[in-house]
């Protein structure tokens, strides 16, 4: 069976550091959103009198923001179709909410649910002042606004997201990254992916 595992959370929270300590474990297509789109992204703002890095701004929510996740979907769905185990990762905040999208997905790259393994690692902090700290460690420039407008932004965040999807309850797996990402911790994650 295919698995596609959909690593989700809110910007500073490891999701990308979780989702590379088990590709080391299993040999997948990895698609991190930030990749495929990032560069395209920046193009485009600059070409249209904006900051690059602002990922905030209506102008990238209206007109981007959608391009990018659908360039990942296509992608997603290609290797999918060729039966390849995928790692998905990125926020997939409007996505989680679309009870259609997943199965739309997998439909278009000729697969039914019951073909792959669909699991959601939802990677969260326990609390907003680690995220921040994560945020500044990382120091990119597209997170600036976050850091400027801090109250603003932690207010937005939903550090559990919603998944309407049809996938069972034991599909989910809430993994709090505080503290150090220790071989134990990815091997509980390991253990619920199925590697």
């Amino acid at each position: 069976m295919v698995k596609l595992v959909f690593f989700v959370g809110v910007a500073g929270t490891g999701k990308t550091t979780v989702a590379r300590k088990l590709v080391e474990r299993m040999p997948v297509c990895f698609i991190d959103r930030d990749t495929v789109g990032g560069r395209f992204v920046e193009a485009m703002l600059e070409n249209a009198g904006l900051d690059k890095d602002d990922r905030d701004s209506s102008y990238y929510k209206e007109k981007l923001r959608d391009l990018e996740y659908d360039t990942a979907k296509d992608i997603c769905i290609e290797n999918l179709g060729l039966r390849q185990n995928v790692f998905m990762i990125s926020p997939f905040t409007a996505e989680l909410k679309s009870a259609a999208w997943l199965t739309e997905m997998l439909a278009a790259a000729g697969l039914t649910q019951s073909e792959v393994d669909v699991k959601v690692v939802a990677v969260t902090l326990a609390n907003a002042d680690k995220q921040r700290e994560r945020i500044i460690e990382r120091n990119t420039d597209r997170d600036e606004w976050k850091l400027e407008h801090w109250d603003e932004y932690a207010k937005r965040i939903q550090f559990v997201p919603e998944i309407k999807w049809d996938i069972p309850e034991e599909n989910v797996l809430i993994f709090d990254n505080s503290g150090d990402l220790t071989e134990e911790k990815v091997d509980r994650i390991a253990a619920f992916i199925g590697l």
